[in-house]
């Protein structure tokens, strides 16, 4: 289902994760590529250091709509770390942008975050397709399951 480039994107948006963990950040990256597979906009969480809205996705959508011709940003494939949050999510829709492809699930976090004793979050996750209903999502994607739940560990651990 997925291609190598896929998977090339998609281990980039992890590692964009780790490094937001690394600045302090949720660990949450994200990577707008084009249909020809250039990377046009990369990002992850600012949600600590900047402010709580400032996840990559929002930052992709609200990009790709300054920079990208609607059907450039509907040819475009965004590749996440974690599956878009609701408010993420219909920016996406907005923006008019193509495919998801994810690596973790909203459920997969949610699920994690209990085991390790989280409190529930303040936004309900909801999945993407109950968001938004025109765009094909991809995940989560098993292969990197269990390195991002370990980074999702360290964040927690570290705001003990």
């Amino acid at each position: 289902m997925l291609t190598e480039k896929d998977y090339k994107f998609l281990k980039r948006a992890v590692e964009l994760a780790k490094l937001a963990l690394n600045k302090g950040e949720e660990p949450f990256g994200s990577v707008l590529v084009s249909e020809s597979g250039e990377i046009l906009f990369e990002g992850h969480n600012e949600t600590v250091s900047i402010d709580a809205t400032r996840h990559p996705e929002f930052e992709i959508a609200r990009w790709a709509a300054k920079n990208l011709t609607p059907e450039e940003r509907k040819k475009a494939t965004v590749y996440t770390s974690g599956e878009h949050c609701p408010m993420c999510a219909a920016a996406h829709g907005w923006a008019g942008l193509g495919r998801i492809i994810y690596a973790a699930s909203s459920k997969q976090l949610t699920t994690w975050l209990t085991e390790f004793g989280a409190p529930p979050a303040r936004v309900k996750p909801i999945p993407i397709q109950e968001v938004i209903s025109d765009v094909e999502v991809i995940g989560p994607v098993d292969e990197f399951s269990e390195i991002l739940k370990s980074y999702h560990k360290q964040n927690f651990e570290n705001k003990k």
